[in-house]
């Protein structure tokens, strides 16, 4: 009998996919990832995903399966891996994915060495996606809905990963997923998905950061592109590419932030169309097809909610090079490119 090992978050998602691999044979347990006690990033209880709500959701569940269930203490690799890459790519003028991180470095790495250790078979998420095998290669494919498709964020599974994790969720739509969640009475079949940085529940980023490196980041210039000021910023931090809420000037016309100039503690401003670039260069970046020798074309997306953007790609040196058709709006450092051929995922890297 095949075992694998259910990452639990507590929401409805994992919860089902427990079920399906338990209907399909296999042995199971449930395992909740501990990354972080709410007291150590200053937030209450409750309001964020692996909590003890939730510990206590999927612990529920996994009894209601007859699966043993565990708790798994990852807390350190999560601060070094996940807060301390968002806080750094933050100062370093980026704007950072954390739920990326999550997977590569928690999920799919550490939980997958826990699997290894217990001897066991598979890791099982509830993400919407699907995994497929053609022609001596796993491939990455997006989830049947599209709404809910999450293959933007698993970009960075390996071959030996892919080949080790069962997404049950892949072939169903949200709505049937909460369907099946009721007909079997679960506890959190009704529960509302997480929508926020799981340690910054309140969206409050910059303030977390403060709080967390215990440091004020200093006001600086707004500057138009020609370096004229036109204003004050709180806080270089506090602005990622793209942005027009909350800069708090008033120009008589919009204006958005087009750059960060860290060496000067200023921010750029521009127009919209200042925002649109016809190239981008990606590193760290982890090809699931095998790796091409020219250039390809493709779709891209460097947003999550973002739609696919036609494009072509090619290696440069160990980046990729992605060259748009079209020029795409606020392209942002520390985002990631994800390539796509109609179902399938290509590969991904970090925006440099």
């Amino acid at each position: 009998m095949k075992k694998a090992i259910i990452a639990m978050s507590g929401g409805v998602d994992s919860s089902v996919a427990a079920l399906f691999m338990k209907q399909n044979g296999y042995e199971c347990i449930g395992a909740t990832m501990k990354l972080y006690d709410n007291e150590d990033i200053g937030i209450s209880r409750e309001k964020t995903c692996c909590s003890l709500d939730d510990i206590e959701d999927a612990r529920a569940v996994a009894r209601k399966l007859g699966m043993p269930y565990y708790v798994f203490n990852f807390k350190d690799e999560f601060e070094k891996k996940v807060i301390d890459n968002f806080i750094k790519t933050y100062e370093q003028g980026g704007t950072p994915n954390p739920c990326i991180e999550c997977n590569r470095h928690l999920k799919f790495e550490k939980l997958m060495l826990r699997m290894q250790e217990l001897k066991y078979d598979y890791v099982v998420t509830g993400h919407y996606a699907d995994i497929e095998y053609k022609d001596g290669r796993y491939l990455l494919k997006k989830g049947k809905d599209i709404t809910k498709d999450q293959s933007y964020v698993l970009y960075s599974l390996t071959q030996y990963q892919l080949a080790h994790t069962i997404f049950p969720l892949g072939k169903f739509s949200k709505d049937e997923i909460r369907k099946v969640a009721e007909e079997n009475g679960f506890i959190n079949a009704r529960k509302r998905d997480s929508q926020d940085i799981c340690f910054v529940p309140d969206g409050d980023y910059s303030k977390f950061i403060e709080n967390y490196v215990g440091k004020k980041y200093p006001a600086g210039d707004f500057v138009d592109k020609n370096g004229n000021v036109l204003g004050k910023h709180s806080g270089i931090i506090r602005y990622t590419i793209g942005q027009r809420k909350g800069l708090n000037i008033a120009l008589g016309h919009p204006v958005y932030v087009i750059d960060k100039d860290l060496k000067n503690n200023r921010v750029v401003l521009g127009s919209n169309d200042d925002l649109n670039s016809s190239e981008l260069l990606a590193g760290d970046f982890n090809w699931i097809i095998e790796k091409p020798n020219g250039k390809i074309k493709c779709m891209a997306k460097t947003r999550y909610n973002m739609r696919e953007v036609p494009c072509t790609a090619c290696c440069d040196g160990d980046k990729v090079r992605v060259c748009f058709d079209s020029p795409v709006r606020a392209v942002t450092k520390g985002q990631a490119v994800v390539l796509y051929d109609g179902e399938y995922v290509l590969g991904g890297g970090t925006i440099e």
